[in-house]
C-alpha cells in the first residue's frame, strides 16, 4: 500500500491528470464525429436546394462526327479450309475544330434553406468554331472519297442537360440547324444537330453557337480544338481556378472575376482527327472522375472554375477541434501547478468538469457557427467557456486571483488558436513553438520539485 504522502505525491497527481485528460478524448472524438455528421447534413441540404436546378457542369465540343465507309476482312475455317471474307462496314470519323472561341458569362446566386446555403449560377455561352478537313486524311486510314458528309453530326456535350436552356442556337454558314436531344444519334448527354457537311470538302465550315444552362458550384471545360480560347466573366468574387489548365490571364476583385484560357491540341497530346467510336471518350455519359495517375486512360484534361464559399465553417471547426487536446493539456497543467506547487488540492471531479467545459466549447462553436458565422461564433463560445472556467476555478482554487490566471490562460489559448486557424501554412510552426515554450516553462518551474513526494522540495513563483 502507498503511504498518505505517496498518494498525494506530485507524480501521482500528474499521472491522475493525464488519465482524466485521456478519458476526455472520448467526448472530444464524439465532437469530431458531430462535425462530420453536420457537414454531411449540410451537403445533403445543398443537394436538396440545387435539385432540379442543374449540377456541376462539364462542357465538351463542338465535335463533328462524319460517317465513312470502310472494308474489313476476317478469316474463318469452313470445312477444314481457311476462308477470307471481306465486307463493307460504316465507321465514324471524329473531327475536332481547328479553332474554338467561347465566351461564358456566369451569373451566380445564393439559395438558402433554413441555415444552409448553396451557390448556383446561370451561364450564357456564345462562341464560334472552324472545322477543316486535314489534307493528310489518308494518314489516319480514311480516304476522302469514303466520307459520307451529308450525314454528319455536330455534337455538344453537357454533363447535366437538365440545366440546359430552352433555345440553344446553332448555325453553320449562317444557316440555323434543328437541334436534337442527347450527345449524338448513338446516345449521350448534351445536344446535337444533323448537318450536311458537303461544303467542308472544299472550304472550312464555320459554326456559330449560343446557349444557356444552369448549374451549381463549378464549371469545367474539356478543350478539344487545335486552339481553344475560353473567356469567363462573373460577378462572383471568390473563384478557384483548378484542373489541368490555368488561365493565361485572370483578374479577381470584390466586384467579380474574369479569366481567359488558351489551350492548344499539342498541350492535349492528341490529333484533331480520331477514328474512335463516336464520342465515346468525351460526349457519352457523365464525365469520369479525375484520375490520380497521368497514365490513366480515363483521364480527361479540364479547365475548371469553382465558385467557392470564402469560409468553410465545418472545415474550420474541424481544424479547431483537432487542437482540443492542447486546450485540455494547458488548462490541466495550470491546475496541476496550483495543486502541487501552490498547495491547493484539486480533485479528479474538478479536473473532469473543467475538461468537459473545454470540450463543450467546440460543440458551442459548431452550433453558433451554423447560425451566425464562424468568427462571431468563435468569440461568443470562447467568452462563454473562458468565463465559466474562470468562475469555477476561482471557487476550486479558493482565490479569484488564481481564477483570473486560468481565465487569462484560456483567453490566450483561444487567441492563439484563432491565429493558427487563420495562418494555415504556419500552424505547425506556431503550435510547435507554443508547446516548446510551455514545456520549457514547466521544466523551469518544477526544476526543484520532489515528484515522488519523499522530500520537501519547494518551488516559488505561483500566485497565492
Amino acid at each position: 500500500m502507498f503511504s498518505r504522502a505517496q498518494e498525494r505525491s506530485p507524480g501521482r497527481k500528474f499521472m491522475l491528470a493525464i488519465l482524466v485528460g485521456l478519458a476526455l478524448s472520448v467526448p472530444l472524438f464524439i465532437t469530431w464525429m458531430l462535425v462530420y455528421d453536420r457537414q454531411s447534413q449540410s451537403e445533403q441540404a445543398r443537394s436538396s436546394i440545387t435539385e432540379g436546378w442543374g449540377g456541376p457542369q462539364s462542357l465538351d465540343g463542338p465535335l463533328l462526327i462524319i460517317p465513312y465507309r470502310a472494308t474489313t476482312s476476317e478469316t474463318v475455317i469452313e470445312n477444314g479450309r481457311s476462308v477470307t471474307r471481306t465486307r463493307d462496314i460504316e465507321r465514324r470519323l471524329e473531327l475536332s475544330p481547328e479553332v474554338v472561341m467561347l465566351d461564358t458569362s456566369l451569373r451566380p446566386d445564393r439559395r438558402k434553406r433554413s441555415i444552409y446555403e448553396a451557390v448556383v449560377y446561370d451561364a450564357s455561352n456564345k462562341g464560334k468554331a472552324r472545322f477543316v478537313l486535314p489534307p493528310d486524311l489518308q494518314r489516319f486510314g480514311v480516304q476522302p472519297g469514303t466520307l459520307v458528309l451529308a450525314r454528319a453530326e455536330l455534337r455538344f456535350g453537357l454533363s447535366d442537360p437538365r440545366g440546359l436552356g430552352a433555345n440553344p442556337r446553332i448555325s453553320v454558314g449562317g444557316r440555323p440547324l434543328r437541334l436534337q436531344p442527347g450527345g449524338g444519334s448513338s446516345g449521350g448527354r448534351g445536344f446535337f444537330a444533323f448537318v450536311d457537311a458537303a461544303p467542308l470538302a472544299a472550304q472550312p465550315m464555320l459554326v456559330d453557337f449560343a446557349f444557356e444552362f444552369r448549374g451549381n458550384a463549378l464549371l469545367d471545360l474539356s478543350p478539344d480544338a487545335g486552339d481553344t480560347r475560353w473567356t469567363v466573366r462573373s460577378s462572383w468574387p471568390h473563384p478557384s481556378f483548378t484542373g489541368d489548365f490555368l488561365p493565361a490571364e485572370r483578374s479577381v476583385s470584390k466586384d467579380g472575376f474574369s479569366a481567359t484560357y488558351r489551350v492548344g491540341n499539342l498541350a492535349l497530346g492528341r490529333a484533331l482527327v480520331s477514328t474512335n467510336e463516336p464520342g465515346a471518350r468525351r460526349l457519352e455519359g457523365p464525365p469520369p472522375p479525375i484520375a490520380t495517375s497521368d497514365s490513366d486512360p480515363a483521364r480527361r484534361e479540364q479547365a475548371r472554375i469553382s465558385l467557392i464559399q470564402p469560409v468553410d465553417l465545418y472545415a474550420q471547426v474541424d481544424r479547431a477541434a483537432k487542437y482540443g487536446f492542447l486546450f485540455i493539456a494547458f488548462t490541466f497543467l495550470a491546475l496541476l501547478m496550483f495543486d502541487i506547487i501552490g498547495g491547493v488540492a484539486v480533485s479528479t471531479v474538478e479536473y473532469l468538469l473543467m475538461g468537459a467545459a473545454l470540450v463543450l466549447f467546440f460543440v458551442l462553436l459548431l452550433a453558433f457557427a451554423e447560425v451566425i458565422g464562424f468568427t462571431a461564433a468563435y468569440i461568443l463560445a470562447s467568452a462563454a467557456i473562458a468565463g465559466l472556467n474562470t468562475a469555477y476555478s476561482a471557487a476550486v482554487l479558493k482565490s479569484w486571483r488564481r481564477g483570473y490566471v486560468i481565465g487569462a490562460l484560456l483567453i490566450g489559448l483561444y487567441a492563439v488558436l484563432y491565429v493558427l486557424l487563420s495562418l494555415e501554412a504556419f500552424s505547425l510552426l506556431i503550435g510547435s513553438l507554443l508547446l516548446f515554450v510551455a514545456l520549457a516553462g514547466v521544466m523551469y518551474v518544477t526544476r526543484n520539485l520532489d515528484w515522488a513526494g519523499r522530500g520537501t522540495g519547494t518551488v516559488e513563483g505561483m500566485p497565492a
